[in-house]
């Protein structure tokens, strides 16, 4: 009988041994289509889903790998059920395909009459469609054609789009061989894409529309700029803020032909509307007396393409828009699908399904992103704040544990024991960071700061005016940190598994000097804090980072590049 790190069972559960010699070479093989549920000390369990299995279809992957991978890395036979179950579920993908038709245009057409005729009793298809062609066709609407995607995932058929697209408007981008200088001092240098970059872009354009998935610092703005160039086309590009705009802007003018007067911002405090036009969700989503305000600039020029930044923070207007720019390209990047409310199937249906998926060890260990170090520091509450904590109300436990006053001390031996590296100070609670950076002396970035004082602060930091930096949420994404080596966690947003991975993400782009990057949660023991800290850690726990534990009490005795707890 093989002796395999995984146990499949029934249920769809993978338990894999994490001391186990092949555990690694496993979990990486089973990473394309299983999702990871817990990650204590020595057993891992991940859940094989019906939308895990559709997005390994669509990347490529077919039923005969996946049952070969569970049967190659089992210790036990796998339930035959189980492997007929994979099979169906996968085989659901694409029974169903949108299509162009000469005739009649937009139309569903299926190998499987029986799925046709089911879809089309639901009542929520009821709308969508049109005339019934013959048995295997059905005329569609062409504006419903994100919605019709949306309802088929939903009744567990999803369709393969194979509609096409709108060519847009043409606009030349072409990437330049030899980086612009950001300043009179810089010189120019030659570079070109990365290996696993190029195969995302193309990935992303041989399926039309979908999903890249790379880790923080593995260069997702480089993949955007390689499909602009592959498109050739007017292109809108969708973002988390002002910071990450002007971020995006100037990477463009860096790495493309394309020059300033070609990049417009849409944000709050600009209305510019260019060949390259970039606007952040924020203004996208705005209403005013109950209408979204901005909504033209969907259709303010014949846009070939749409990226979405950071596609896993999508908020929930943006699906209904985005359901309507569906004979669009649309290009979704991220260090990570998860989705707090669940929303995984709309960015599938909508944006599309996963393209590219470079997991973060392997790009570690082709030297792309640094190799990171994560500490969970747990301290125990001093007696008065652990009754005031046992005896407060549950909406109000999170809040007194993260905000816990050992924490204090705690962050400043941390930042004592990295006297050279630049530190961020990152938090959830706007009192506790204030206090934090008085005591370090250090500046402080939260959503109130204007973004000129934010972009003076984080240049200042980049070239290493200062080396400390406190800093709320409003740093998780697209600030581009180079040099930051070293990141203490504080407080959080709850159990928040994405907000986990940026975080991590502002720490991990390549240091000159190849040196690891340090990640700290600081934890209150026995609290909401601590079982937060576990769910969070869920998704960095897939890609293969295995927190230590040290206690509190012991971090004078611990040395900081120490590989044992």
């Amino acid at each position: 009988m093989p002796d395999g790190p995984l146990i499949v069972q029934s249920d769809k559960t993978l338990l894999l041994e994490v001391d186990h010699p092949s555990a690694e070479q496993a979990r990486r093989s089973i990473a394309p289509f299983a999702e990871l549920e817990r990650a204590p000390e020595h057993v891992h369990t991940y859940r094989l889903t019906a939308l895990g299995l559709w997005n390994a279809r669509a990347a490529g992957h077919d039923a005969e790998q996946v049952v070969n991978t569970l049967i190659e890395f089992s210790r036990y036979p796998v339930p035959h059920a189980l492997l007929v179950d994979v099979a169906e579920t996968m085989a659901r993908y694409g029974r169903l395909v949108l299509s162009q038709d000469p005739a009649h245009g937009l139309v569903l057409r299926t190998t499987d009459k029986a799925v046709l005729a089911e879809v089309l009793k639901s009542r929520r298809t009821a709308g969508l469609v049109g005339e019934r062609l013959d048995e295997s066709t059905v005329a569609v609407h062409p504006s419903e054609r994100g919605h019709l995607k949306q309802v088929l995932v939903k009744l567990g058929w999803p369709a393969e789009d194979l509609a096409g697209y709108v060519d847009g408007e043409k606009h030349p981008i072409e990437l330049s061989p030899v980086t612009k200088p950001r300043t009179p001092h810089e010189k120019a240098a030659a570079w070109e894409m990365r290996p696993y970059q190029a195969q995302a872009v193309d990935g992303f354009w041989h399926g039309g529309s979908g999903v890249v998935v790379l880790p923080c610092g593995a260069g997702k703005t480089i993949v955007g700029a390689g499909a602009m160039a592959k498109s050739g086309t007017t292109t809108l590009i969708l973002v988390t803020n002002t910071v990450s705009a002007r971020q995006w802007r100037d990477e463009l003018v860096r790495r493309t032909t394309l020059t300033e007067d070609e990049i417009g911002e849409y944000s709050g405090a600009r209305k510019e509307i260019k060949p390259v036009t970039i606007a952040t969700y924020q203004v996208l989503t705005t209403k005013r007396k109950g209408v979204y305000t901005h909504l033209e600039l969907l259709d303010a020029r014949d846009w070939g393409l749409v990226l979405y930044d950071e596609v896993h923070l999508l908020p929930a207007p943006v699906f209904r828009m985005t359901a309507d720019l569906q004979a669009r390209r649309r290009l979704g990047l991220t260090a990570t699908l998860v989705r707090e409310d669940g929303r995984e199937d709309e960015v599938f249906s909508l944006i599309g399904p996963k393209r590219f998926d470079a997991p973060w060890k392997d790009i570690e260990s082709q030297g792309y992103i640094a190799p990171a170090d994560c500490v969970e520091v747990r301290l125990t509450l001093p007696e008065s704040e652990r009754m005031t904590y046992a005896t407060a109300e549950l909406e109000d436990k999170y809040r007194l544990a993260a905000s816990a006053s050992g924490k204090k001390k705690v962050v400043e031996q941390l930042v004592a024991r990295h006297p050279d590296d630049q530190v961020l100070v990152i938090g959830q609670y706007l009192d506790q960071l204030e206090e934090l950076a008085e005591h370090l002396g250090a500046p402080i970035i939260t959503g109130a700061t204007t973004n000129k004082e934010r972009q003076r602060l984080f240049g200042a930091f980049r070239e290493g005016e200062i080396t400390r930096l406190v800093v709320s949420k409003v740093a998780n994404y697209s600030v581009d940190l180079p040099e930051a080596s070293v990141a203490i966690q504080v407080s959080g947003s709850f159990g928040s598994r994405q907000e986990e991975a940026q975080r991590l993400g502002r720490i991990m782009r390549p240091k000159a000097d190849g040196r690891t990057a340090h990640f700290y949660a600081v934890v209150a023991r026995d609290t909401v804090d601590q079982d937060f800290a576990a769910h969070r850690q869920r998704f960095l726990a897939e890609q293969g980072y295995a927190y230590r534990i040290v206690d509190a009490e012991d971090l004078d005795e611990s040395p900081a590049d120490s590989s044992a707890p």
